[in-house]
């Protein structure tokens, strides 16, 4: 059920290339842990996950009839895995801090670029799906993603004029906006499905 994107292998290869094997592994094992709260939040609401792939940002799951997915069952799901990494990094409190210390400070890190709240990030779809439960309308999947997709665009022109000292920065950058023009350009499909939900919860 839980893949590896392949470009998250690249980036790891680099880490170990390195010689830094513990980050590698620390860095996987942070990311299986937040999203293995993914799955749990969505086996809480009942929805059914077809796959989970770890993405170089985190992870993204696939579900069955995804469009049809109310938003607050979403939220509940985008929730699981922050919430998996601050119990995540309170248990690293409990380890040698020798171990202890860098897991924390990996899980901190991917916890705030999670946060971001910018689509396709956890952070993104808190607060998208947050806004479609207080206020149930179609425009506004559309209009946030639209803001996301200027955000991102943002960030990788300044990434890449800093280059090469934000070269990892600019990949993963690259990486989210390719993704957010992908969901931007289906939107119109998404808004239609949404549209169906929106007028059973109204």
């Amino acid at each position: 059920m839980i893949r590896i994107h392949p470009l998250f292998l690249v980036v790891l290869m680099g880490i170990a290339v390195t010689g830094n094997l513990a980050v590698y592994s620390f860095i996987i094992l942070s990311l299986v842990w937040h999203e293995i709260g993914h799955l749990l939040a969505a086996r809480y609401v009942n929805v059914k996950v077809k796959r989970c792939i770890i993405m170089p940002y985190g992870g993204e799951i696939t579900v069955e009839h995804e469009g049809t997915v109310e938003p607050y069952k979403w939220l509940i799901i985008a929730l699981g895995g922050p919430l998996a990494t601050v119990l995540g990094m309170l248990l690293t409190l409990l380890l040698p801090p020798l171990v202890g210390q860098p897991l924390f400070n990996i899980q901190r890190i991917l916890l705030l670029l999670n946060l971001l709240p910018i689509w396709p990030l956890d952070g993104g779809k808190i607060l998208c799906n947050g806004l479609l439960v207080l206020w149930p309308k179609a425009k506004v999947y559309e209009t946030f993603l639209s803001l996301s997709v200027c955000f991102l665009t943002i960030i990788v022109v300044v990434t890449l004029l800093m280059l090469p000292r934000s070269a990892s920065l600019a990949v993963l950058s690259l990486f989210l906006w390719s993704k957010v023009i992908g969901e931007w350009r289906i939107r119109k499909y998404r808004s239609a499905f949404q549209k169906v939900v929106m007028n059973r919860l109204t």
